[in-house]
Order: structure tokens, then C-alpha cells, then sequence
């Protein structure tokens, strides 16, 4: 009975509520940069396309077939990623690693909406899926930057 607690913890009402509204879901006409990732260990995928201007991200869209937790994290990423730079999505990437696998602090504003995936330390197999959105951003941002298009 224990487990079936902290699984109605770990699938709060608010992680349910944010994977069921994904902020910029779907994919973009002619994006600067695209990047896929995907979880070996649950099939989780997530598909990021980003239009970049003055380093800057102007437009974002995203295809999310992942986990409750995975969804709720690319919600909040979509909610804070307008106007983010590279170094921001990097470092919300690194805190939310660090969060989930050290037991680190929630990332800084403008992700620190974060905070509602600490529940999910204890689950290491749902990691990987909740780190996604931001992998992928990354990974397009520095596509961005190496096309010349940022």
C-alpha cells in the first residue's frame, strides 16, 4: 500500500494538470534547428524546433510523446522558454539534473516551476523522460548557433 502512496504523490493533481496543458505543442514552419531525444529506458521522445534571434529563443514548438512527468516538464519548459538564451536552457538542464539525480535546488527562474517534478528523485527510471524538453533545446540551440542563425 506504500507504493500506491507515493505513486498518487508522485502523480499529483498539479503534474497531471500540467501534462494535460503543453504549452507551444506541436512543430514549426521552417524552424532554424530541430533536435529529437528519446529515453532508452521508457521510449519517451520529444521533438524540439526553435526559431532563434539574437541569440535569443523567439519561437518554440514541441512534439511530446513521454510520460506524465515528462509531459509536465516540457510544460513548464514551454511556459519560461521564450527569450531564453543557450546558456539558460543549459544551465535549467544541469539544475534539473542536478535536482532529480544529487538532490540539488529546483532550477532558477525562469524554470523554476521545476520544483513540482521533486517527487519524482526517488523514481531514477522517469529521469531521463523529464529531462528531455530541455536535452532537446539545448542540442537545437547549438544547432542554431552553428548554422548562423541565432
Amino acid at each position: 500500500m506504500s507504493g500506491d502512496t507515493d505513486l498518487i504523490k508522485l502523480y499529483s493533481a498539479r503534474i497531471l494538470a500540467l501534462a494535460a496543458d503543453i504549452p507551444h505543442l506541436g512543430r514549426l514552419e521552417n524552424p532554424c534547428a530541430t533536435a529529437k531525444k528519446r529515453s532508452p529506458l521508457c521510449g519517451s521522445t520529444v521533438t524540439v524546433d526553435v526559431k532563434v534571434k539574437d541569440r535569443k529563443i523567439t519561437d518554440f514548438a514541441q512534439d511530446v510523446k513521454a510520460c506524465a512527468l515528462g509531459q509536465a516538464s516540457a510544460a513548464v519548459v514551454g511556459a519560461a522558454i521564450l527569450g531564453a538564451t543557450r546558456a539558460q536552457v543549459e544551465q535549467a538542464r544541469d539544475q534539473l539534473s542536478a535536482m532529480l539525480k544529487q538532490d540539488g535546488p529546483p532550477p532558477d527562474a525562469p524554470f523554476d516551476g521545476l520544483e513540482v517534478l521533486l517527487p519524482a528523485r526517488d523514481y531514477k527510471n522517469r529521469h531521463a523522460s523529464i529531462l528531455l524538453t530541455l536535452e532537446a533545446t539545448a542540442e537545437a540551440m547549438e544547432q542554431a548557433e552553428q548554422a548562423d542563425c541565432a
